[in-house]
C-alpha cells in the first residue's frame, strides 16, 4: 500500500478536523487573545483550550508567548500555507475533470439537436 504521509500536513489537518480549533484560528485571524479570553469565548475550561492551543502550536499553525502570567497566543508563521497548497493542487485536478466533462455533454448535446 502507497503512503502519501507527510507529517506537518497530517498535523495539520489532524488540528483543522475539529470545530474548536478552526474557531480558534477564526478568531485569531482577527486579533491575538490569551488563552483565557480563548476560554471564555467558547465557553471551555482553560485546562480545554490549553489542549486545543498546544495541538494547533504543535501544527504550527498557532503561536504562543508568555507575557508575565498571561500566555498570548497569534496565528503561527506557517499559517495554513501548506494546506491550501496542498487543497489547490486537487481543486486544478477536479476543475481539470469537470471541465473536460463539460465538453463531453456540449458535444452530446450538440449531435442530439442536429439528430432531430
Amino acid at each position: 500500500m502507497v503512503q502519501y504521509a507527510v507529517p506537518d500536513l497530517d498535523a495539520s489537518f489532524a488540528a483543522l478536523a475539529d470545530g474548536t480549533r478552526r474557531g480558534v484560528l477564526h478568531q485569531l485571524g482577527h486579533a491575538e487573545c490569551s488563552i483565557s479570553d480563548l476560554a471564555e469565548r467558547f465557553d471551555m475550561t482553560l485546562t480545554g483550550m490549553r489542549k486545543h492551543v498546544g495541538i494547533l502550536e504543535q501544527a504550527g499553525l498557532v503561536t504562543t508567548e508568555k507575557v508575565g502570567r498571561v500566555r498570548r497566543c497569534r496565528v503561527g508563521t506557517r499559517r495554513l500555507d501548506e494546506v491550501a497548497a496542498w487543497i489547490d493542487t486537487y481543486h486544478q485536478l477536479w476543475d481539470s475533470r469537470f471541465r473536460e466533462l463539460d465538453h463531453v455533454l456540449e458535444a452530446l448535446q450538440r449531435k442530439e439537436a442536429s439528430d432531430e
